[in-house]
């Protein structure tokens, strides 16, 4: 996937050189929705175990606009264009550390990831969004990745929205090679054969969300996803042998709205 690189780089050129027009919008009263909960997911990409760790929720709306539609499990993004039904803007992710002790045998460290990038979606009716993101990881993996998704919503204005679609995950050699590929000095002292994995798409997904609004201030917020390895990172050894080509994650928290006067 060569030209990933190429791609992230055109996606922030047009996400920045469209921001000036947002000066140019009239100054409304922003309506904040905050969340905090819990979840579990995979303790690293192609685990056999999840690990508890928290889980937030972010969402902004202009004057008496609904919250735009999202997914709970789209990465932390903060919308730059919004042009009728199309916006764009940048997201940010964190991937906790790999160490030996959670894989069990000494395969390699991978440091905790901070990925960067951008996302697009555009609804394309009332009920039907299409999503994509693309990340690189300024820390730990050091590679590109990102995924493509559909998701079905029936929603009551901000009293409650349920989403459901499909997610297409891909990467580059480098993050695949840094998950799911055994060194030669892995293989030497673990019995696996050594294995580099290349590019291309990884995994596939299917992911659902809930938000409900009890009222003007408080509601609740959950969601769930599978996710199957496929690919070079479905044969990887240290999948097979110490991970799971499974991959599950859930969470739920509480929400709380307010308005923020400009």
């Amino acid at each position: 996937m060569k030209n990933l690189s190429s791609a992230a780089a055109a996606l922030f050129v047009l996400i920045f050189a469209a921001t000036p027009a947002l000066a140019q919008e009239e100054r409304k009263d922003l309506r904040v929705r905050v969340g905090l909960g819990a979840q579990f997911k995979p303790a690293y990409p192609g685990a056999d175990k999840a690990d508890l760790r928290p889980l937030f929720d972010f969402d902004l709306a202009k004057g008496t606009e609904e919250f735009r539609i999202e997914t709970p499990d789209d990465r932390f993004g903060v919308r730059l264009v919004s042009a009728g039904r199309l916006s764009a803007g940048a997201v940010a992710s964190y991937q906790g550390s790999r160490k030996d002790k959670d894989v069990g045998a000494p395969v390699g460290k991978v440091d905790a990831s901070i990925e960067l990038g951008g996302y697009a979606d555009y609804l394309v009716n009332d009920s039907l969004r299409v999503r994509g993101e693309l990340v690189k990881g300024v820390t730990g993996h050091e590679g590109i990745a990102g995924q493509v998704g559909v998701d079905h919503f029936w929603r009551d204005g901000d009293r409650y929205a349920v989403t459901l679609g499909p997610r297409l995950l891909f990467s580059d050699a480098k993050y695949q090679r840094a998950y799911f590929g055994v060194s030669p000095a892995a293989a030497a002292a673990t019995g696996l054969s050594a294995y580099r994995p290349g590019g291309g798409i990884h995994a596939v997904a299917l992911a659902s969300g809930v938000q409900t609004q009890f009222g003007p201030r408080w509601g609740l917020f959950g969601y769930a996803r599978a996710e199957r390895l496929i690919g070079d990172a479905a044969k990887s050894p240290l999948v097979r042998t110490y991970g799971s080509r499974n991959q599950l994650s859930a969470g739920a928290g509480i929400s709380y709205a307010f308005t923020v006067k400009r």
